[in-house]
Parts: C-alpha cells; structure tokens; sequence
C-alpha cells in the first residue's frame, strides 16, 4: 500500500505541477525565502554534519532492541542475508518519500504542522477515495514499527526484569502472558505520551535515544566478537559515552549537530560520533591498565548448543 501511494505521487503530482524541473524550482524558491532560508543543495559546512549523521544512524538502526527482535524472529540465516540485500529498495522508497516535502513546496501549501504536509498535498492532487487508500497505507506504515518496539519492550521487560527479578520461577504461558500485557501497557501509553505532551519532547527523545544507543556499539559488537577489549573498560566506556554525548546535546540546545575544536579546527558533526570516539578511546585506553591491575575477564558461558543453524548461516 506504502510503495502503491508513494509510486502513484511521484508520478501523477509532478505531470500535476509542471515536471520534476518545475518542481525543483518552486521549491528552491520557497526555501529561500525562509527565515532562516534554506537550499536544495547542502553548503559545504553542512557535508560533515550530515555524513555524520547518516554514519551514525545507520550504525545505530542495529543496536536498538527492535531491530535485534526482528532479526532472532527470522526464520533462518538465509533470509536475514535476503532481506539485507533488499533493504536498498526500502531506503530508495524513503527517499522518494522526502520528495513529497519538495513537492508540497512546490505547490505552495502551508501545512498547519509539518505532520500534515504529505497529506496536505494528497488531499489537493488526488480524488477523496485514493486518498482514504493512502491516509490507510500511512496508519499501517506507523503500526508496523509501532507494534515491532512495543513486543521488543516487553521482551526486555519480562526476560531481565520480571523472570530476573519479581518470579524467577515463572512458567513460559506466565511469562509470555506478561509480555502480551505489557505491550499493550507500552502500545497506550506511546498513546498517551502523543496525544497528551507536547510533541517536541517525542522529537528529543527520539534525538537522545540515537545518542544513548549509538554507544552500546563498542560493548555489543565487540564484546560478542572478540576478547581483545575488557569487558570493565568497555562498560566504562559505554557510561562515559551516554554522559558525554547527553552533554553535549543539552549544551548545544538539544540539537543533534556539534561543534567541537581539535588542534585549533573547528568541526561540526553528530553528537553521537564524538561519544562514540570518547566510548572507544576510553575502551581501548583502559583494557591494558584493566589487564595490569589483574581484573579479571570473567569467562565465556556460551556453548556449542546456543548456535543453533551455525552451519546454514556460515554456508
């Protein structure tokens, strides 16, 4: 439904206005005349800051738990390499959707939110039946996320914190009754959260929670594959990048992009990648003075038997 309404915009709206070449200029023009303007085309000062970004949400994306829920409820390592392939297709369908802002642009509406700038311009091109179509890819298109982070919450939940903690002993019916509850708990209380605050604190959060999670990257990825890095440096390491990259997003306004100046050069860009380098400096610094002191490692309690279909994925 998402690729039909997409697909049916980028061709019916542009034969609408004029041609992508029209499209284009209209909205240059109408960004220009913001205040602050903007452009079409990055400024140089800009390359940095938006590489960083796109680095570190791509490396993020993979870190958050409903990504990793996604992935083990694969059904097997074949189609994890299937869907991986495929997901430029999915990133070329996101970027025909930021099309659509130019467009509305273009056409000179005035969205009375920015949410409601794409179906603004639905609304003005299409007959009333394709757009109820569209307004329900839409709704569809926010559930499926939706519901993937609510079952992601839940599995946190019951597995480290009600099985670890309130009912050790707890059967799987009990513990995956829990998990069915406490979804829906997260599913209306996301609700709520939308409905009833303000939505910039949604947007902060949404920026601190690609800082926060940016930096479990050194702990998971090479604490999983290699014994090289101690496991107290990495923690370290992980706690002084959540402060310093929280730091450095209330100190700039809470603003996803800054400044920092090494050896007299000034460069911008993503909160996240500068926790990041401080995360691994302070993990690869610490490990030898770790390994000095004689902490110890703790040791590996995984067996043969928790790689299930090693060889399918290996093949």
């Amino acid at each position: 439904m998402i690729y039909t309404m997409v697909l049916a915009a980028v061709i019916i709206v542009p034969i609408e206005l004029g041609g992508y070449g029209e499209i284009f200029r209209r909205a240059g023009e109408a960004l220009a005349a913001k205040t602050p303007p903007g452009a079409l085309i990055l400024p140089q000062s800009s390359f940095l800051p938006y590489a960083s970004l796109a680095l570190g949400s791509a490396f993020a994306a993979f870190m958050y738990p409903h990504t990793v829920t996604s992935i083990l409820a694969s059904s097997s390592g074949r189609v994890i390499k299937r869907n991986a392939a495929l997901l430029p297709a999915y990133t070329f369908l996101l970027g025909l959707i930021a099309l659509l802002g130019l467009m509305t642009l273009a056409a000179g509406i005035t969205p009375g939110t920015p949410n409601m700038a794409v179906p603004d311009l639905l609304l003005r091109v299409f007959p009333s039946w394709f757009v109820g179509f569209c307004f329900a890819a839409i709704a569809i298109g926010a559930l499926v996320p939706a519901a993937i982070m609510s079952i992601a919450a839940a599995n946190l939940f019951t597995r480290n914190v009600y099985r670890q903690w309130l009912n050790p002993d707890c059967t799987p019916q009990q513990e995956s009754r829990v998990a069915k509850i406490t979804s829906l708990i997260v599913k209306v209380g996301a609700l709520a959260f939308i409905l009833f605050l303000p939505l910039q604190y949604a947007i902060d959060l949404q920026l601190l929670g690609g800082v926060w999670i940016l930096q479990t990257f050194p702990a998971i990825v090479f604490g999983l594959f290699t014994r090289r890095l101690h496991p107290l440096a990495l923690l370290l390491g992980l706690v002084l990048g959540v402060a310093s990259g929280t730091a450095m997003v209330f100190g700039a306004g809470l603003k996803s992009v800054v400044t920092v100046t090494m050896f007299g050069v000034a460069l911008s860009a993503y909160a996240a990648i500068w926790a990041f380098l401080l995360n691994l400096a302070v993990a690869l610094i610490l490990t030898p003075i770790c390994d000095a002191l004689g902490m110890r490692r703790g040791a590996d309690r995984t067996v043969e038997d928790d790689y299930h279909g090693q060889e399918e994925v290996t093949s």
